[in-house]
């Protein structure tokens, strides 16, 4: 994306719909889940709750899922994840053992385990994407886990499974080899990055092997974890030497088809110029240099033409709950898709993080939850490379940060443009004209806009039924039309293209 500079209330947006980026993977709107304290056994699984279905999950959170059209979901965890045994959580759930949780520091009753976790990821009409133990965990664990989840009966872990009530497989394919086991200050058994990649090949070269005679399993897709510390506690880690490490070692291993990548987004308490300007450049910039150690990974290894993309498989801006924090969630989605070409999942932290909640428990849907809706329901098809002329401000650490924040997506099957915009410009409205290269608009437009007088109040239950996004619709005829974005706005405008 270009940028240079002109007054902050004039502004230009040109799109061609055959400048391409790549195609939308809709597997970036996914959510991560983990039982961190009471998130999973307690508010989303509780059979004795009024909403919970038949399975004791809620079903408001259930349709919240549906609503968003979320595509996968990755479980069981995060750190959870690095001493947890998943036969501790099969069988009778009076039969399972509590044990003692080492990462959130309570005590795990283990009723939600394998199956109930994939029967959750059914209810919500997702795909599952889990997670093994890189921690404490053995490549016997793995194996059997893989076994018992996708194997056909005949075997002692896939007869399990029938005996506990699933004979058919579930046909998961998507296995991330561990979760932040980088994370020295923080991780339950961590590795140094040579320990991690011995481990991580051979596990995934040992469930590869389970299944592999079989013509009817479905074959494991791995993700390989990449750093997640850049900075914890402020002490940089050396992520792009773990990644690089990772990348050169797996990246023609078989089935290994994507680096896992975590950052939360900081900076809420020091100024929108901090929040929305020099984190969204750091993440930018997170996003492009991995994308680009990908690539000279795959030419030093001599598999150019394999698939090897980024897994975005933890995010979420600090700053949740208010306005703020529903712009920089907008911007994620924003960078995700203008990097559509190398960014092909992502996994919101965490899927209860979906609704909000009041004190009594009853949920509700926030300003977020429409954000997220507007991109995961219309923002598909092919991501386009956008030029962007508008007036700048500086960060801390950035400078001439574009006010508007832009995306934009061409549906080829249904002719129709989405453009994604944030105005970051938290005092003045912004004038757009908005041009196009290629084709002409047709007919009505729809404006969907998301914004609030106080960016910084946590949103709450009494005003649920103010947060509908404002919806308008203008005529947009021949190939520009002029928009003003308001102050500290997001807005998703789809229109009809008359392609020649």
């Amino acid at each position: 994306m270009i940028s240079t500079p002109l007054s902050a209330q004039q502004a230009t947006i040109k799109i061609d719909i055959l400048r391409q980026v790549g195609e939308i993977d809709r597997n970036i709107y996914g959510v991560f889940m983990e039982p961190i304290r009471n998130s999973m056994d307690g508010l989303l699984y509780n059979p004795e709750h009024p909403l919970a279905n038949e399975h004791g999950f809620r079903s408001d959170y259930i349709e919240a899922a549906r609503e968003l059209q979320l595509t996968n979901m990755r479980w069981p965890g995060g750190n959870y994840t690095a001493s947890y045994n998943w036969q501790d959580g099969i069988g009778p759930k009076e039969d399972r053992p509590v044990r003692r949780e080492l990462a959130w520091n309570v005590l795990d009753r283990n009723h939600v385990g394998t199956d109930e976790w994939l029967q959750l990821a059914s209810d919500m009409g997702v795909e599952s994407s889990i997670c093994i133990n890189g921690g404490t965990g053995t490549l016997d664990d793995a194996r059997y886990w893989i076994e018992y989840v996708n194997s056909p009966v005949g075997s002692y872990y896939a007869d399990l499974r029938a005996k506990y009530g699933h004979e058919e497989p579930y046909n998961v394919k998507y296995w991330h080899l561990g979760n932040e086991v980088d994370g020295e200050p923080w991780q339950v058994a961590y590795k140094s990055v040579e320990d991690y990649v011995k481990f991580a090949k051979e596990a995934a070269k040992i469930m590869l092997y389970v299944n592999r005679g079989c013509r009817t399993c479905t074959q494991p897709v791995f993700i390989a974890m990449g750093s997640s510390w850049v900075v914890h506690n402020g002490e940089p880690g050396e992520w792009e030497t773990w990644n690089w490490h990772v990348l050169d070692e797996m990246v023609d291993e078989p089935n290994v088809e994507y680096i896992a990548i975590h950052r939360y987004w900081g900076g809420f308490n020091e100024g929108p110029e901090v929040f929305l300007g020099d984190w969204a450049e750091h993440f930018d910039d997170y996003i492009t240099t991995t994308k680009n150690q990908i690539q000279i990974a795959k030419e030093k290894n001599h598999v150019r033409e394999k698939p090897f993309y980024i897994a975005f498989t933890e995010w979420s801006p600090r700053g949740g709950g208010t306005h703020l924090g529903t712009l920089a969630a907008a911007l994620h989605l924003n960078l995700f898709l203008r990097h559509a070409d190398a960014v092909k999942r992502s996994n919101y932290t965490m899927f209860t993080g979906m609704l909000a909640h009041n004190r009594e428990g009853q949920s509700y849907k926030t300003p977020f939850f429409y954000m997220y809706k507007l991109f995961s329901t219309n923002s598909h098809g092919k991501s386009l490379d956008v030029y962007l002329d508008c007036g700048t401000f500086d960060g801390k650490e950035y400078k001439n940060i574009p006010y508007l924040d832009v995306s934009s997506v061409y549906d080829e099957n249904e002719k129709t443009l989405v453009i994604n915009v944030v105005n970051r410009n938290m005092e003045e409205a912004v004038t757009t004209q908005i041009i196009s290269d290629t084709g002409n608009f047709k007919g009505n437009a729809t404006a969907s806009e998301i914004n609030s007088k106080d960016i910084t109040t946590r949103y709450n239950y009494e005003e649920k039924d103010l947060y509908l996004p404002v919806t308008s619709t203008f005529r947009a005829r021949g190939d520009t039309f002029t928009y003003t974005f308001p102050p500290h706005s997001y807005t998703q405008i789809r229109v009809a293209m008359d392609v020649p």
